[in-house]
């Protein structure tokens, strides 16, 4: 009896043990974002976690959403520090660190979703991602969002439109352009402008393609400026990885999350166009005009931030003239 009872017991201790081996095999990485689970963002997060679940590499990915983990400015370090895998960040967040990324939200900088892609292969996202890796960072997939004008009073889609309006602007180097072009600033985070404009405060705005939608602008605006052919707003949302995360991992690992990346970048691309497209359709209903912008009202605008937020930008960093002249080169 005894002899049959110890058994057991020992039966039990080998199972919880090989349990305790198994559970331990698996690899889990953190992936930390700022937005809310029904955000594109994070649904590209989900992508790439289930397609390295079902390669059953033994390889885990936890999402953290809606700056659970981190606040939403704060993610850069604790990535290169390999205290967190993975960030989806707007990488001109950790422009006070390497200046060169205020280059991934510069006025003009990108046309439309088609000549984002093509920048992705080019030689300035190579220099980009050269400069993350001094810092321990690697970049898994690319994506960009994209956005527009709004105004009360009258269509923006030229620099003489916006002379002596109250703007609000999204990133410091397109309020730079706006005050080139005569308009005068006030900054703010794009849930205040929908107050700011019932008050009074401001004319017009400009945000990404989400927020226009988000934050119900429509309600207080009469024309609208979407991203199509082309945009002067553009914001490079990378999914950084941590290098010395990355190097923990098998061979099997780093190839199910390459393969994951790239369907999660593929939707990515989709889904951005879809946005935009879907805002226009949003403001289209509430009767806000639209307004797209041609190749030389675009023109106009990248002259105006040629001497105000490049002028500005190749002035403050080392080498900046060079890594403006790599994005631009891309046609």
């Amino acid at each position: 009896m005894r002899t049959t009872k110890g058994a057991a017991i020992a039966a039990v201790a080998l199972a919880v043990a090989l349990s305790a081996g198994t559970a331990s095999a698996e690899t889990v990485m953190r992936l930390s974002h700022q937005w809310s689970t029904s955000d594109v963002r994070h649904q590209v997060a989900e992508i790439l976690a289930q397609h390295v679940e079902e390669a059953d590499v033994g390889l885990e990915i936890q999402i953290y959403p809606s700056k659970s983990l981190f606040k939403p400015r704060e993610q850069y370090k604790p990535v290169a520090r390999g205290q967190l895998d993975m960030s989806i960040y707007p990488l001109a967040y950790a422009g006070g660190l390497r200046p060169e990324y205020n280059l991934t939200l510069m006025p003009g900088l990108v046309k439309n979703h088609d000549h984002a892609q093509r920048l992705n292969d080019s030689k300035f996202i190579d220099e980009i991602k050269a400069i993350a890796k001094e810092d321990g960072v690697l970049f898994l997939l690319h994506g960009w969002l994209a956005g527009g004008f709004a105004s009360k009073d009258r269509c923006i889609t030229s620099p003489d439109d916006v002379k002596g309006m109250q703007m609000r602007a999204a990133g410091k180097a397109f309020e730079q352009m706006l005050a080139g072009a005569g308009a005068s600033i006030t900054s703010m985070p794009s849930s205040e402008i929908y107050n700011a404009m019932q008050t009074g405060v401001l004319d017009g705005a400009n945000t990404s393609s989400s927020s226009f939608v988000s934050f119900r602008i429509y309600e207080q605006v009469q024309c609208y400026t979407p991203a199509s052919d082309f945009a002067l707003w553009f914001m490079y949302h990378p999914l950084i990885l941590s290098e010395e995360s990355w190097n923990k991992l098998t061979p099997e690992q780093q190839q199910a999350l390459q393969e994951g990346a790239a369907k999660a970048e593929a939707f990515f691309f989709e889904q951005a166009k879809m946005i935009d497209a879907n805002s226009v359709e949003v403001y289209e209903k509430n009767g806000v005009e639209i307004a797209n912008m041609t190749q030389e009202e675009f023109d106009a605008w990248r002259a105006v931030a040629q001497e105000t937020s490049y002028k500005k930008f190749t002035e403050e960093v080392d080498g900046g003239q060079k890594l403006l002249d790599k994005a631009l080169a891309v046609e």
